[in-house]
């Protein structure tokens, strides 16, 4: 019986077959795909984590391209070394793009309202808080924190040293710059976290030279005008965006006095105010009675309030992407109208912007905004209203909020949107 013959292949002819066949896998790989476009728009599942990969590949050296309206502003990035990867850890929705798709979405852009921003450093960040804050009680600490973005801490005795200098941008924690405590004598005295955190700003300006905590406030406030002026970007939110410049515009005056029954100021002292100095309101009146809890008239808390959190609502306003690249940058979100929520300064009566402010949202149909941009010197200030865009009414005592329940939230967008563009590659503003 004759057997069957099996063909045999010399050993070159295999492994020419097995060269050429990953020749071709490996062809075929760097044609499928060379970018990875980040969504930011609805398609997205977590926009705050988002954030962190783009300065993930900062710090790794790549460079990373903002697509200003592309997709809820997108993000697009060379998939080389571990992005593809860390997109993947971190949970961030990724599309894998060709050569001729990124160009596709470029020839897009070119005839809309859409924009190319080159990110190409991650900015050197800041945070100013007591050394006794908590993480969690500061929305923006709140979110890097989330998206696993650096960060330092500073205080009253790092800013009169110069250390600003070494950072691209500061965030101002909810802080109260007029030395009047928070204004939450009225409600708080008598707890001992309100004495505890008056006997710690008492001791430290006595440390530093002062010798009250509103004159250590005050120059404090100074030194960040200073940075500002010289290049520096400044964020604040809450009680910091009014505080820092009602301590400003009294720079010198007695702002805090003794009496605690509703004192207000006298002639001479309220002729004392300075609104030159101040980065963005003018014509305010400062409140000094320690039993309201209010820095000054220009917070909309109280209209906020009466609307409620069913019904509090802002507006982002539409900025043309090649001519404003920097109002468009702080205003991308999947979303145009975003939920209100309420701080110590929640909002700001239009009628006391300085006229060189832009105003980046509003309520509609108010003379309310909640959020605003400016320059000052060589450098920018951009101040957003209310405590925590996740927690209506945040109280002294409430829990953290967890981000992960919060992964698309637009008001903590807006917050990170600040955080990351120190990192563009800066062209004029027309506006």
């Amino acid at each position: 019986m004759n057997q069957p013959t099996t063909a045999r292949r010399a050993p070159g002819a295999v492994l020419r077959v097995a060269l050429l066949a990953l020749l071709l896998c490996a062809a075929a790989a760097t044609a499928r795909a060379q970018w990875l476009l980040v969504p930011m728009d609805l398609e997205q599942t977590n926009h705050l984590k988002a954030y962190g990969l783009a300065f993930s590949a900062l710090q790794d050296g790549a460079r990373v391209t903002w697509l200003l309206n592309y997709r809820g502003g997108s993000f697009l990035m060379r998939d080389v070394g571990g992005v593809r990867l860390a997109a993947r850890l971190r949970g961030v929705d990724c599309v894998e793009v060709d050569d001729a798709g990124a160009a596709a979405i470029r020839e897009q852009m070119q005839r809309g309202n859409m924009e190319e921003v080159l990110l190409e450093k991650p900015p050197r960040i800041a945070v100013y808080v007591p050394p006794n804050f908590q993480p969690w009680d500061d929305a923006v600490t709140l979110a890097m924190d989330y998206a696993e973005i650096p960060y330092d801490t500073v205080f009253d005795a790092e800013v009169l040293s110069g250390k600003l200098a070494e950072y691209d941008w500061l965030h101002l924690h909810h802080e109260d710059f007029t030395g009047q405590f928070g204004k939450f004598f009225a409600a708080y005295r008598l707890e001992p976290w309100y004495l505890e955190q008056q006997a710690l700003n008492e001791e430290l300006a006595a440390r530093l030279g002062f010798d009250a905590v509103w004159r250590l406030k005050q120059a404090v406030a100074l030194r960040i005008r200073d940075y500002v002026e010289g290049g520096g970007f400044l964020f604040a939110m809450c009680s910091a965006t009014d505080t820092i410049d009602l301590a400003l515009a009294y720079l010198g005056a007695d702002i805090v006095p003794p009496e605690i029954d509703g004192t207000p100021l006298d002639p001479d002292r309220e002729s004392r105010r300075d609104d030159g100095r101040t980065f963005a309101f003018t014509g305010f009146t400062l409140v000094t009675n320690p039993l309201v809890y209010e820095y000054s008239d220009l917070d909309t808390s109280d209209y906020a309030g009466l609307r409620g959190p069913e019904a509090d609502y802002f507006t982002l306003f539409s900025f043309a992407a090649k001519q404003d690249p920097v109002p468009t940058m702080l205003t991308q979100c999947h979303v145009n109208v975003v939920n209100g929520f309420m701080g110590q300064t929640t909002g700001f009566h239009r009628r006391f912007l300085k006229r060189s402010v832009l105003v980046l949202a509003e309520v509609e149909g108010t003379d309310e905004v909640r959020y605003l941009h400016g320059k000052l010197g060589m450098g920018t200030f951009t101040f957003l209203g209310g405590h925590d865009p996740e927690d209506y009414q945040h109280a002294v005592g409430d829990p953290p909020t967890d981000l992960d329940l919060y992964r698309t939230s637009p008001g903590y967008r807006l917050i990170l949107n600040n955080v990351l563009f120190p990192a563009a590659r800066q062209k004029p503003q027309k506006t």
